[in-house]
């Protein structure tokens, strides 16, 4: 006679294996085994996509693994950090959603936590601080950027990178100078984030449009740090008009979103709330376009041919390959050609500035 799985002996053990990992398997069945967290549901709990958030134990890392825990597209979500993922990975697993966690600590397990990845977010490195250029994180956060793009490279190279690492506008051509040295680079699946950026515009857009944000769409081109922002307020959803004042104010504004958060919280860190938000919507657009569904546009720092700059901020259309279709400016009016001048100075020699990095 087979035991009873509903037994209370059975119910217990099964209580006590999540409690207490190291307890002695049970003897009564051989299905006791299956009880143990280590193996519990180890193949993912429903169909889905699998992602991994490298830098997850960090400002911008822990608010994102719990919004992408939320996500119902993902069947496994692999934490990574140097420091504290366990702590982290514990206490996102709690939460009752579909999306199975395992957490990975220090560089001898970054390989296995991106082995078999769909979709790679990328906000580590270390955080913006007062009177700290997004230039000054550079030194630093480059580096990071290199080793965890190697890892990609090695272990998930058709993966689609959401890459939020400060400088973007440089650390987006380190990762692609890292995937061209190993041969999988794919201009296509490198994507840099810039979603926090439209956010903040349609926020404040809306403010002074007196509307619902939900409602309201800014196309945001350029880059992700300072004059490189360039909002196109004369290609707002809904169509708007706005005094020549609330275009300095408005542009103003989105341009130092950061900036503005980062005094805000008088050197106790930087955006890493909205940021997290930001970087979650725009993995949920690549995750449904990854599944098939049409017609999914986003602003984002890619590999671009609109202007001579060999990255660019735009609109694309997301497919199941990443950024399938880089969509043209639009017309622009005599404010926005002049910002669009300036933004292009300085992200030449951002981009420069990456791609000399990786020529050391």
């Amino acid at each position: 006679m087979q035991p009873d799985a509903n037994a209370p002996s059975h119910r217990l053990a099964r209580v006590a294996a999540h409690l207490n990992p190291q307890r002695p398997q049970m003897e009564e069945g051989a299905g006791a085994s299956a009880l143990r967290p280590a193996v519990c549901r180890a193949k993912g709990g429903a169909p889905g996509f699998k992602a991994a958030i490298l830098g997850a134990a960090g400002g911008i890392g822990q608010p994102l693994s719990l919004l992408m825990k939320m996500n119902p597209l993902l069947s496994v979500l692999h934490l990574y950090d140097v420091v504290n993922t366990p702590g982290v990975t514990a206490d996102i697993s709690h939460m009752d959603t579909s999306a199975v966690v395992r957490g990975f600590l220090g560089a001898q397990q970054l390989d296995a936590a991106l082995t078999g990845m769909d979709l790679v977010i990328i906000p580590a490195g270390l955080p913006r601080k007062p009177g700290m250029t997004r230039d000054d994180l550079f030194n630093k956060n480059a580096g990071i950027v290199r080793t965890l793009c190697e890892g990609v490279a090695r272990c998930c190279p058709y993966a689609i990178v959401n890459l939020i690492s400060n400088p973007v506008n440089s650390t987006v051509p380190i990762a692609a100078e890292v995937f061209k040295k190993a041969g999988t680079y794919d201009p296509k699946r490198l994507l840099g984030v810039t979603t926090l950026d439209v956010a903040r515009a349609n926020t404040f857009v809306a403010e002074v449009l007196g509307v619902d944000p939900r409602d309201v769409n800014v196309p945001v081109v350029g880059g992700h740090a300072g004059v490189t922002i360039l909002p196109l307020l004369s290609q707002v959803t809904p169509p708007s008009s706005f005094t020549q004042d609330e275009i300095k104010y408005l542009t103003d504004r989105i341009q130092n979103g950061g900036t503005e958060v980062v005094e805000a919280k008088a050197g106790s860190g930087s955006a890493t709330l909205s940021m997290a938000f930001a970087a979650a919507k725009f993995a949920d657009a690549c995750l449904r376009a990854m599944r098939g569904e049409a017609g999914i546009v986003e602003c984002s720092y890619v590999a671009s041919e609109v202007t001579e700059l060999p990255f660019f901020a735009t609109k694309v259309r997301l497919g199941r390959g990443g950024a399938e279709e880089i969509l043209p400016l639009g017309p622009l009016n005599d404010f926005e050609r002049a910002g669009l001048e300036a933004a292009k100075k300085e992200l030449r020699e951002s981009i420069q500035k990456g791609i000399a990095f990786m020529s050391k």
